[in-house]
């Protein structure tokens, strides 16, 4: 049975381009720390694809360390950049949310932003809760679970003119829209390669020059004394060729996948009139969309898709195993019913026309 893989938001299929990028620089390169001729060989085609992806961010290539992923990357971000006072929002990902608690439990202080019923965090909310102290903020670009783009440059700014750091998780934007770090103006910015059709377990964190960032990992003096441990260099390659590739076809893919969103959300309404889809339309991830039907059990309809061929998810794959209400959800103002049994449909570069008309067909099956 061929598979309809719709869970793009989770993780991508890695692409042609970059596994064979990938499978070159395993049988060639060395340690990037090396004094030798295979070390230094490491180092330059390191370099080059920090300068890859920099050019992509509109950054000097001394502003991008590599990490593990978003994950680390938003740790790194959250627990060493303040040391007082932290804002975040209530949607954030689990990456985030967790680091805030663990800085609540060694006596720091952080503040939750509300947001409106399509998940917007409002500027006026981030004016109110700024305080002398507040060393921190930290708002996701884009939504993971609904697909909601946040006002980052406003906020940022607002952040700015209080003498506080700005951090955005920006995981689900890098490579599905134009990021662009000094038309934002954030000082960190978290991103994953595995969300841009590249491999898995490596990302990097934007950090602006003259931002004081104390180390999460210690050891040698690897990414210019911030980041210890040998970088992982094929994977490196391989995020910066699907980086690039991802923004040359920027324009041409987000258009066809907004398309293929459209006709998801178009159909599913002819289908399924009581449909209630989730997230702001005006200003939203080209291929999230999140929705419940009323009635629908989500856990057993996820799998009964499966079953039909169709890959998609309850929310963020981080949390799908757990069964539980989506905090996003709820934040939003969805009934505690809604925020259990939605579903999110994440569309991708390679999905197509059919495939969007398969699935809205075989849920008017299931659900039947």
């Amino acid at each position: 049975m061929d598979r309809i893989y719709l869970d793009n938001a989770a993780t991508t299929k890695i692409r042609p381009e970059v596994l064979d990028a990938m499978t070159n620089a395993y049988s060639e390169y060395g340690n990037p720390s090396s004094v030798h001729r295979e070390g230094q060989h490491a180092k330059k085609v390191l370099e080059e694809a920090r300068e890859t992806i920099a050019s992509c961010l509109n950054c000097d290539p001394t502003e991008i360390i590599f990490t593990s992923g978003g994950t680390e990357s938003d740790n790194w971000a959250v627990k060493c950049a303040c040391d007082s006072h932290v804002i975040t929002s209530s949607i954030e990902h689990p990456a985030v949310l967790k680091s805030c608690e663990m800085l609540e439990k060694h006596g720091l202080k952080v503040t939750y932003l509300p947001v409106d019923k399509d998940g917007v965090v409002l500027p006026d909310s981030l004016r109110k809760a700024l305080v002398a102290d507040t060393s921190l903020v930290s708002i996701m670009m884009a939504n993971n679970e609904i697909g909601t783009i946040e006002p980052i440059r406003d906020l940022c700014s607002i952040a700015h003119d209080h003498g506080a750091l700005f951090h955005t998780d920006a995981v689900q934007a890098v490579g599905s829209f134009a990021v662009d770090v000094k038309e934002l103006g954030v000082d960190l910015l978290s991103f994953s390669a595995h969300k841009f059709y590249g491999p898995k377990g490596i990302g990097g964190l934007y950090v602006k020059k003259g931002t004081t960032l104390s180390s999460l990992i210690n050891g040698g003096s690897q990414e210019f004394h911030k980041r210890a441990g040998t970088e992982n260099v094929p994977a490196i390659i391989g995020m910066a060729e699907a980086l690039k590739l991802s923004v040359n076809a920027m324009n041409e893919t987000s258009v066809r996948i907004r398309s293929l969103r459209d006709l998801l959300t178009s159909v599913m309404k002819e289908k399924f009139p009581r449909v209630l889809f989730h997230g702001n339309d005006s200003s939203t991830h080209p291929g999230i969309v999140n929705f419940y039907v009323p009635g629908m059990d989500g856990e057993k309809t996820l799998l009964l898709l499966d079953v039909k061929g169709f890959a998609c998810s309850g929310g963020a794959a981080c949390s799908s195993k757990d069964n539980a209400e989506s905090h996003v959800l709820t934040e939003i103002g969805a009934t505690k019913e809604e925020a259990k049994n939605s579903l999110r449909v994440s569309i991708g570069a390679y999905n197509t026309e059919d495939e969007i008309l398969a699935f809205a067909d075989a849920l008017k099956s299931i659900l039947n």
